[in-house]
Order: structure tokens, then sequence, then C-alpha cells
């Protein structure tokens, strides 16, 4: 189930994929997607807009109709709705993303479109977990001074490695920027443990993968 055109996977193999994908959506759903770059800007998606694919990591809309996907192989996907204010949102938050503040950017948008911090609930998708996310220690300890909180999610690893848990880190930020704690889900297991059903390029080994696509939205 590769959605992705653009990591050489055979052309006519995803448009089967989007295919599958498709009947299972409504028929005039418009899937809004992005081009991916590790940073904190999120997008406000609409009608007139939602085929642009801008350079962002997040996405949110108000409107019906629309389909915000966000593809990962490693890194966390947020999935962020208000079902009272009909406010959707759709984040991909690797780690650069998370230092950068994405999780907080996406709150932010969803407040600005008119959603409340109380009322959000959000879905942390499949992402590498903390027993597979080894790093330099250098990256944690900046994690410890940049993002509050984080180094409650690090545990030490080989000499001069340590391992980070990005959904515990996510969930925090977004508790902190509002949401109530049992709002927060982390649904799916580590991806690099499930590889045999969810692409991660951890377990390729850096070679590039498929990617799967996280998708949240309001029927027309």
């Amino acid at each position: 189930m590769n959605l992705s055109y653009w990591v050489g996977d055979d052309r006519a193999a995803v448009a089967e994929n989007w295919r599958r994908f498709r009947a299972l959506v409504p028929r005039d759903a418009t899937v809004a997607r992005l081009n991916q770059v590790h940073g904190a800007v999120v997008q406000r998606v609409t009608r007139e807009n939602a085929r642009a694919r801008p350079t962002a990591d997040g996405m949110v809309t108000a409107e019906p109709g629309i389909i915000l996907g966000i593809y990962t192989a490693d890194c966390v996907p947020i999935l962020l709705l208000d079902s009272r204010a009909r406010i959707a949102g759709a984040i991909h938050a690797g780690w650069r993303g998370i230092i950068a503040g994405i999780p907080a950017a996406g709150m932010c948008a969803m407040v600005a479109l008119g959603g409340a911090p109380a009322q959000i609930r959000a879905a942390l998708g499949p992402s590498i977990g903390l027993c597979c996310f080894e790093v330099d220690a250098e990256l944690a300890e900046r994690f410890g001074r940049e993002v509050p909180g984080s180094a409650l999610h690090a545990r030490p690893g080989r000499p001069g490695k340590a391992y980070l848990d990005l959904r515990a880190i996510v969930r925090d930020e977004l508790v902190r920027a509002g949401v109530p704690v049992a709002n927060v889900s982390s649904v799916g297991p580590c991806t690099r443990c499930a590889s045999e059903r969810f692409f991660s390029r951890r377990a390729a080994g850096g070679a590039t993968t498929g990617l799967q696509m996280s998708f949240i939205g309001f029927d027309a």
C-alpha cells in the first residue's frame, strides 16, 4: 500500500494502491498532500488550494470533503480532530520537526481555525519506538535543552548513543499545548519492529522505502 510515486516504486502498482484507497473514501473527496521537509510550517487547506501541495509539514482544514494526507516511514504521524468545531489536522513529526516545534504549530493552527484545545483529540500513528530509535548522545542532549521534558523520554544506548521515545515527546508537547492527556492515543507498533507490516527506513538500513499515508477529514 505504498501511495508515493517519488520513491522509485512501480508507477502502475502505486496507481493501483490509489485506486484501492479511493474506493474506500467519498468519491468527490479531494486529497491534500504536502512537500514535506521536516520543518514546522502548517498550512490551512481550503477547496481553492487543496491540490497545491505546498512545502510544509502540517495541514489543518475546516472544510468538509477534504482529506489531509501525511506520509511517514518512521516519523510520527499526528492526526488532530475537534469534532464539535469540525476542524481536522494532520502533522508530520520527525525529530527535526519536533525540535522545530511542529506539534505546537499544529495546535496553534487548529486554534486559529476555531478549535478548542480541551476538545481536540489526537492520534499518534505507527512510528519508530523507544526500542529502536537510537541516536547520537549529542542529539538526545539537544532535545533535553530545546524540548521541555524530553529528557524523561530518553534512555542510555551504546557508548555515545541514546534512545528517544518520539511519540511520548510529541504527547507531552500536545498536552503542554492544552490537549487533555486522555485525548491523546498512540496507535500501532514500532515501525522498525513491525517492518513486515509498515515501511521503515531504519529497518531498511537507511535505504529508500515506500511510505504509509495517515489521513483524516470530514465527509462533505
